[in-house]
């Protein structure tokens, strides 16, 4: 896939910057779609990012995330988002969630949104729903969009279940339907309990694992080393 994923808003500290409560929208946004952009480009995904960090305002932030979006021929543009609102200080036990809006009830972008809120819902996040709404970048952007928002910064108990790293794992899973390798170098591939088999399996009977599927060479090649190097037996298959 052709891709353009960017942070909403400026950095803190600027205008136009997110919202702030527990954590700042403007940080964690960044720093998720460092990940995302990281996990989509060792999957073998073209990548843009078209964050803006020098808006004069909200609109001229947006206007310069749109015109660096449509620069480019992609099939999805994700913007990345933290909500706020559920004015949640103490903690209730419950989270307030994620939610994905897109400009279309149907398409790949809301596709891609319904799974990205049922993988992060799996972190254990209320799932809040993909929904329909017009917001400036959705219905500017000249490729499908969808504009997440990951959780409630100002949810005590958002916050103290929010992972950058997984939520960053939820969202390409989501987006791919593939899993990447972190950026420790473990395979965040879901726990495998150990058995008797061997890497080669039951003759009579083999479960492929597919980490990633690559279009150019070079990046199957750095998969497969980046696998070796933290103890998978792995090998390279064309099609």
């Amino acid at each position: 896939m052709r891709i353009n994923v960017h942070a909403g808003h400026n950095p803190d500290g600027k205008v136009a910057c997110g919202a702030i409560g527990f954590i700042r929208e403007s940080t964690e946004n960044r720093r998720v779609k460092d990940a995302v952009v990281s996990r989509l480009r060792q999957l073998g995904h073209t990548v843009y990012d078209c964050t803006c960090n020098d808006g004069v305002s909200s609109s001229d932030n947006l206007a310069k995330i749109v015109n660096a979006c449509n620069a480019h021929e992609v099939d999805l543009d994700v913007s990345i988002h933290f909500n706020a609102g559920a004015k949640d200080a103490v903690g209730n036990g419950v989270t307030t969630g994620i939610e994905v809006y897109t400009y279309k009830s149907s398409g790949i972008a809301r596709e891609c949104a319904e799974r990205v809120c049922g993988a992060v819902a799996a972190l254990g996040f209320q799932n809040r729903g993909a929904k329909v709404n017009n917001f400036y970048v959705l219905r500017n952007t000249k490729a499908p969009a969808m504009l997440i928002e990951c959780c409630f910064v100002d949810d005590k108990d958002d916050v103290e279940l929010y992972d950058c790293q997984k939520m960053a794992d939820a969202i390409v899973f989501g987006i791919t339907q593939q899993k990447a390798v972190t950026e420790d170098n473990s395979v965040n591939a879901g726990a495998v309990s150990p058995g008797d088999e061997t890497t080669t399996g039951n003759g009579e009977k083999l479960y492929r694992v597919q980490v990633g599927a690559y279009s150019i060479k070079a990046n199957a090649d750095a998969m497969l080393q980046r696998l070796k190097d933290v103890g998978f037996d792995a090998i390279i298959v064309g099609s």
